[in-house]
């Protein structure tokens, strides 16, 4: 069922309750164009890719089609964005800081908190940056193979304002083979800037 563009998430995905401010992301994306197409499986545990991410603007999108649906799903940001007030919002938000210039074990961390918790969607860009990249980041695969947990893609379309949702993706045993077939369902699929090759 959806709600004028807007998918209603089935009842083991972890969502917050009903709030003026998901009234209010949901207007902001109506009146910018964007809509949400696809179905939400329903899942207790994910781990969310978006791909392309090619603009700053992506995660502006994300979080208001995050906060519209409701969904409670964490997300990794850098430590230094995480200043008065803004740090206070992007914790609120979902968002987990973490020291990219430390040796810290982020996907042995990710992996603790699917298990400490029944339920727990956990969202990244797999790019790892707005630039063109040819090889995607295999950490979201390694969190996923560990904490058993499918992986949902999720597309930004900015030629018809789309962001989508794809089929339940199951990892396998072979990371670079599972890249190559994950890349392949974003093929027809451009960001702002740039799509996946």
């Amino acid at each position: 069922m959806s709600d004028a563009g807007f998918p209603r998430l089935p009842p083991q995905v972890p969502q917050f309750p009903p709030s003026l401010l998901g009234a209010l992301c949901r207007g902001l994306l109506r009146l910018a164009g964007w809509r949400i197409v696809g179905d939400f499986p329903d899942v207790p545990k994910a781990v969310l890719i978006a791909a392309p991410h090619s603009s700053n603007w992506d995660g502006i999108w994300g979080i208001l089609a995050k906060v519209a649906l409701r969904l409670d799903m964490h997300f990794v940001g850098k430590r230094e964005a995480f200043f008065w007030p803004l740090g206070v919002i992007l914790r609120r938000a979902g968002c987990i800081p973490i020291d990219r210039d430390s040796k810290h074990d982020v996907v042995g961390m990710i992996t603790a908190l699917f298990a400490q918790h029944d339920r727990f969607w956990f969202g990244l860009a797999p790019e790892g940056t707005r630039k063109k990249v040819t090889k995607w980041k295999s950490g979201f695969w390694h969190v996923a193979q560990r904490a058993k947990a499918p992986i949902l893609p999720v597309y930004f379309s900015y030629p018809d304002k789309t962001i989508g949702v794809l089929p339940l993706f199951q990892p396998g045993d072979d990371v670079d083979a599972d890249m190559a077939k994950l890349r392949a369902m974003y093929a027809p699929y451009k960001g702002k800037n740039r799509g996946v090759d």
